[in-house]
């Protein structure tokens, strides 16, 4: 349709990158197929929960002060439990990030001369002072919690030879990350979850088994509190939010560990009781009806960026091919100048600060200087059009986001026309 080509043009998108862009998404229906199927039973997992706890026009009243008797509050985490198939949720707008809900979920369940384990590898860059193992103040490690990992295979698999013998006296809580945050090694799936907490808890049956689901959220038709998770935690500016929670964050699992979180976020005897939603419950309730249809939109900018850059020459990861676990698309640029071009074309794709240029920048809770492109309605939301990446070897950028197919689309174009226009690239 040459109207759509010429807008595409008005927006700055040659024709060449245009066309290269058309050719790699006629080969991708029935992938995009698949994709539609998934967040259709997602859909209906969604609204079934809805209907199930009679969700009702009252739910969206605000709370203010301490919160007491805030009806929608409770009607929203029953939702959560219900479609993650577990026994309790707590979703707040006082869980301010995703590394805040895994916070509190690690510090409410563990006590001094526990240990945690990390079965798969390092956790995510924001995590590593949270633990300790950057020294950080009021770490886990400050009050005595230790902390041991097991690096996965070289393959990306899980060592259980070594995990085997890792877990010992003092290990308490097993810590699984879904999505690979800034490595190269791949996402692991539902099921591969599965496998590996049915093989700690084989060794030792009382393990809490705690998974970072950030970014994984309605990519498949189960999560992992179906396969034994004892705790589940993200964040509702990524998947659940569907774009619209401005902020806030969840933990569900077992009963009795969310009532731990609940008085460690609030305070012992408060618990679940207190925490105003400040007219929030809205947002949270459309934004979770709308979560599997975004998270749809946001895989389908995955694969076709894997698929662009691949034909390109460079290594992604997942490949074009492979099954999706989660949001994410790495893709290694081999040099500094490739990921800040990369990095040039989300910004200048939004429809927030479009016209800013992002830069490296020493950014707090990160080794290394970072880069970071999004132009979002909401401040930090991984779930809209988004691209970051550390500036080190081996330069590897990761995608994500698009609250619609077409804006995903859109970023992968323009990344792909800003790495054109600096001869990066040969189309």
């Amino acid at each position: 349709m040459k109207e759509l080509e010429t807008i595409y043009e008005s927006l700055k998108i040659s024709p060449e990158v245009y066309d290269f862009g058309r050719e790699v998404e006629a080969l991708l229906a029935e992938r995009f197929a698949q994709i539609d199927r998934v967040a259709e039973f997602n859909q209906m997992k969604v609204i079934g929960a809805m209907q199930k706890n009679r969700l009702s026009e009252m739910h969206f009243a605000a709370s203010t002060g301490y919160g007491y008797n805030d009806l929608g509050r409770e009607t929203l985490e029953a939702v959560y439990a219900d479609i993650f198939h577990a026994e309790a949720a707590l979703v707040r707008p006082q869980l301010t990030c995703g590394t805040h809900a895994l916070t509190v979920a690690l510090a409410a369940n563990l006590r001094p001369g526990d240990e945690l384990l990390s079965p798969v590898g390092k956790p995510y860059d924001t995590l590593e002072g949270v633990i300790g193992i950057r020294p950080s103040r009021g770490s886990l490690a400050e009050y005595g919690i230790t902390y041991r990992q097991v690096d996965l295979l070289a393959d990306g698999t899980f060592d259980y030879e070594n995990i085997r013998r890792a877990i010992g006296e003092k290990t308490k809580m097993v810590t699984i990350q879904r999505s690979k945050g800034y490595q190269t090694r791949p996402t692991f799936s539902v099921a591969q979850i599965g496998e590996l907490i049915a093989f700690v808890k084989e060794i030792k049956p009382e393990l809490i088994v705690m998974v970072d689901n950030c970014f994984g959220e309605f990519v498949e038709v189960m999560e992992p509190s179906d396969v034994g998770a004892d705790l589940c935690v993200g964040s509702l500016i990524k998947n659940p939010g569907g774009g619209l929670a401005p902020i806030g964050g969840y933990i569900v699992g077992r009963r009795d560990l969310i009532e731990e979180c609940a008085y460690r976020l609030t305070a012992p005897g408060l618990g679940m009781e207190v925490g105003a939603t400040l007219g929030l419950n809205q947002s949270f309730f459309q934004g979770l009806f709308l979560a599997p249809t975004v998270t749809a939109g946001a895989l389908k900018g995955a694969v076709f960026a894997a698929n662009v850059y691949e034909k390109l020459g460079f290594d992604v990861i997942p490949n074009g091919a492979e099954d999706r676990h989660d949001i994410i698309q790495s893709v290694v640029l081999r040099s500094p100048e490739a990921v800040i071009a990369f990095c040039e074309g989300i910004q200048a794709a939004a429809p927030v600060d479009s016209y800013v240029t992002p830069e490296p920048w020493a950014m707090p809770g990160y080794h290394s200087d970072v880069i970071m492109a999004a132009g979002a309605f909401v401040q930090g939301s991984s779930i809209e059009l988004s691209a970051d990446a550390p500036i080190e070897p081996p330069y590897a950028v990761y995608f994500q986001g698009g609250l619609t197919w077409y804006h995903a689309k859109l970023g992968i174009l323009m990344s792909l026309q800003k790495l054109f226009e600096k001869n990066l690239i040969q189309l």
